[in-house]
C-alpha cells in the first residue's frame, strides 16, 4: 500500500499540467495549429513522464498499464513536438489515439487498485473522460483540430480535477493510515 500513497504527488503534479494545458486552450482558443501542437506535446510528455516514473513505483499488478500509459503519452508528446507541422486531421488523430488508448490503461488500473486504495472511480473517471474524448475526436475529424480547442481545454480541466482530487484523496489516505 505505502507505494501506491507514497507517489500521491505524481497524480497531482499530472492534475495540474492537465489544468493549466486546458486553461491555455481555453484563454486563447484563436491559437494556431503550431502553439497547439506544442502546448499538446509538452503536456503528453510531461504527463507520460510521471505515469511511467508512478508505474515504475506501484506494485505488480498496476505497473504494466501505467507503465503502458505512460510509454504512449512519451511517444505522443516526442511525435507532436518532433512534426509540429503535421497536418490538424493528423494530429488529431494522434491526440484521439493517446486518449483512447491511455484512459483505457487508467481506467484498468483503477479498477485493479479497487482493493487498495479509496475513491479508484477518480481514476476511473479521468480514463473514461479520456476515452470519451478521443471517441469524440475520431467521430468528428473534418472538424479540425483548431475548432476543437474548447473541447481540447474542457477535457483536461475535468481530467486535471479528477487526478488532483485522486491526489488528495491518496494523500488523505496516507495521513489516516499512519494512524495507530
Amino acid at each position: 500500500m505505502g507505494d501506491i500513497t507514497r507517489s500521491w504527488w505524481l497524480l497531482l503534479v499530472r492534475g495540474i499540467a492537465a489544468v493549466i494545458f486546458g486553461i491555455l486552450a481555453l484563454i486563447w482558443p484563436g491559437l494556431t495549429l503550431l502553439a497547439l501542437v506544442i502546448f499538446f506535446g509538452a503536456y503528453a510528455l510531461v504527463s507520460g513522464i510521471f505515469a511511467l516514473f508512478a508505474g515504475f513505483r506501484h506494485g505488480a499488478r498496476s505497473r504494466a498499464w501505467l507503465i503502458f500509459s505512460g510509454i504512449i503519452g512519451i511517444v505522443a508528446g516526442l511525435v507532436a513536438l518532433a512534426w509540429p507541422g503535421i497536418t490538424s486531421i493528423a494530429l488529431l488523430f494522434v491526440v484521439a489515439v493517446w486518449a483512447i488508448v491511455s484512459g483505457v490503461s487508467e481506467i484498468v488500473a483503477g479498477i485493479q487498485l479497487r482493493k487498495r486504495i479509496d475513491n479508484e472511480w477518480l481514476l476511473i473517471l479521468g480514463g473514461a473522460l479520456s476515452v470519451i474524448f478521443g471517441v469524440l475526436l475520431l467521430a468528428r475529424p473534418g472538424a479540425g483540430l483548431l475548432s476543437l480547442a474548447w473541447l481540447i481545454g474542457i477535457f483536461a480541466v475535468l481530467y486535471g480535477i479528477a487526478m488532483i482530487a485522486l491526489a488528495f484523496r491518496v494523500k488523505n489516505f496516507t495521513s489516516g493510515a499512519s494512524v495507530p
